[in-house]
């Protein structure tokens, strides 16, 4: 692979990483959610998030879970061709800010999903089986993370 090719681009992954996480972060703000912990920034004054995943535009709310479902299966992708980098990952406390972002995220969009009332039952479908889709990615990184920063070092 390029990174065995071309050892510097693992400092770029390093660099790269903020703007992943911001990713998240992105969402959760969109969604009217605080991140906690590391990740957390302070709200403005004058910022008043009154838009949930309930209430927000259908067309948003497709356009947030088609995001996040690009976002978790890039990941998962990434990871799955190429573990080495799940150390990098690992020294941004990528596993801490994913299971958080999944707490907080994932239950709030699967809600609005549920209880929204669609005129077309393929849309309810789609953004169903998109949400699904994005946990189950979310779930196979933290599996890789997992496996290859706490598992692999002990079996070695």
């Amino acid at each position: 692979n390029i990174f065995t090719h071309q050892p510097s681009y693992f400092s770029d992954l390093d660099e790269t990483l903020p703007t992943v996480l911001q990713v998240f972060n992105n969402i959760l703000h969109k969604c009217g959610l605080r991140c906690e912990g590391a990740s957390a920034e302070p709200q403005k004054l004058e910022e008043k998030v009154n838009v949930t995943p309930g209430n927000m535009p259908l067309q948003e709310l497709k356009d947030l879970v088609l995001y996040l479902c690009d976002t978790c299966t890039t990941l998962w992708a990434f990871l799955d061709v190429f573990p080495l980098a799940c150390q990098t990952f690992q020294k941004h406390d990528f596993c801490y800010r994913l299971a958080s972002f999944y707490e907080l995220a994932i239950p709030e969009l699967e809600s609005a999903i549920k209880k929204r009332h669609y005129e077309d039952n393929s849309v309810f479908a789609d953004l169903w089986r998109r949400i699904s889709h994005s946990r189950k990615k979310m779930i196979e990184a933290f599996h890789i993370l997992i496996n290859q920063v706490c598992l692999q070092p002990i079996l070695e």
